[in-house]
């Protein structure tokens, strides 16, 4: 590869995690560590996982296919069914059909980056292609618009606007040229969840410039109070109504991403799926039979009895709540703290985020990450700065003892 071929990757946001590393080097802990930097669940994950895996060890011995099993498709067509009350447009003849408009993925993360090279032309409206993405953004999304050749453009997601980018406040020139927006929700790392008429509006946006929607629905099942509306849910709300898309499908410019690394607490088995629109998902499909990787057929039975079984979820679920419950009593109102309707993540404003990181880890050995390491300068759109210089992000991951004993630390700290 030679210089010009790397040139497209000019401007690839740094990993927030070796940052952090080189922000704390050759600070000793002040009390012995507690990781709360990382996203990564660490509750127990069901026992019939390991059950299923091994009752299907011999397809080992088999590639899978690319589309996946019937029993992984209809599960999480029916989980998808019943989170977001669609059940009944669900199946052959109905808006969404499994056998066409389901795909299983190696873990989100791949899918995510995928789809942005096929979704994006070489230029639209006579430019260089643009894709818009939630500032503070997942690292993977720049990737993705980069390696796509397009434009990433970081739209602010603040307190001012609820933590949800007004995309529709953008200039006309910049939607004429779009070709793709991710949209996370809720949101990581504040926790935001957007209504069914943001979703709508979105939808409405998208489809009136030919922009398609990457709609990252990883914490779905990780709520406090209500469960948060999805994309899908959204469009077919619209194709009741007078909103509909204009091609018959309900779910024109639509793809959503799901995981069970939260859900059911498998970051391991990277497994998750995509659904919607049914030519985009023909030409993902298509796409991925070449380009993308297969999940192995024993994780895919696996992950199938996962998507089937609601109980574990809402287990895993109480367990965070009891986690937001304690950092609510042990910080009170301090840092602008907020119960997060979505996701397990704090966002916490601190005044400077690298600052606050450096005292925690010197003073109580409790490792947060930066949010100004989650962020970008903000584009010519927006406000101006880095929006998440002045928060970090505390991850509720671990034990509930463990997860007490770290907010402890930091209320006594900062």
């Amino acid at each position: 590869m030679t210089a010009s071929d790397t040139s497209r990757f000019e401007g690839l946001p740094d990993s927030p995690f070796p940052r952090l590393n080189a922000l704390i080097e050759g600070i000793a802990p002040g009390k012995p560590p507690l990781i709360m930097s990382l996203g990564e669940p660490q509750h127990p994950f069901p026992a019939f996982v390991t059950e299923e895996i091994a009752r299907n060890a011999a397809s080992f011995g088999k590639y899978p296919p690319i589309i996946g099993t019937e029993s992984f498709r209809n599960a999480a067509a029916g989980w998808l069914g019943r989170r977001y009350g669609i059940a009944d447009h669900i199946g052959k003849g109905r808006a969404l059909d499994p056998e066409q408009q389901i795909l299983p993925v190696n873990g989100t993360r791949e899918a995510l980056f995928l789809i942005a090279q096929v979704a994006t032309p070489p230029a639209k409206a006579g430019k260089r292609p643009a894709i818009l993405m939630p500032n503070p953004f997942y690292q993977c999304y720049a990737a993705a618009a980069l390696a796509a050749g397009a434009e990433p453009i970081y739209i602010a997601a603040t307190r001012d606007n609820g933590f949800m980018p007004d995309f529709e406040a953008l200039p006309e020139e910049l939607l004429a040229r779009t070709a793709m927006i991710y949209f996370c929700s809720p949101a990581n790392p504040q926790g935001s969840v957007a209504s069914l008429d943001y979703l709508k509006g979105l939808i409405a946006l998208a489809r009136r410039h030919d922009i398609t929607l990457a709609i990252d629905e990883c914490y779905a099942d990780i709520y406090d109070r209500e469960p948060p509306a999805g994309a899908l849910q959204a469009a077919l709300a619209m194709a009741e109504g007078s909103g509909g898309a204009k091609t018959g499908d309900p779910f024109a410019n639509i793809i959503v991403f799901h995981s069970l690394s939260k859900r059911s607490s498998l970051p391991g088995l990277r497994s998750g799926f995509c659904a919607g629109e049914k030519a985009l998902m023909l030409r993902f499909r298509n796409f991925r039979n070449i380009a993308g990787p297969q999940v192995p057929l024993p994780l895919m039975a696996a992950s199938a009895a996962c998507w089937t079984d609601d109980a574990h979820a809402a287990a895993n679920r109480e367990l965070y709540r009891a986690k937001i419950t304690a950092a609510e009593r042990a910080l009170g109102n301090r840092f602008g703290f907020y119960r997060p309707a979505g996701g397990f993540f704090l966002w916490l404003d601190v005044g400077d985020g690298e600052q606050a990181a450096r005292e925690l880890w010197a003073k109580a050995g409790v490792k947060v990450l930066p949010g100004a390491y989650l962020s970008r300068e903000d584009s010519p759109y927006g406000p101006g700065g880095n929006p998440g210089r002045a928060y970090i992000r505390v991850a509720l991951v671990g034990s509930e003892a463990e997860t007490e004993e770290a907010l402890s630390r930091m209320a006594e700290a900062l």
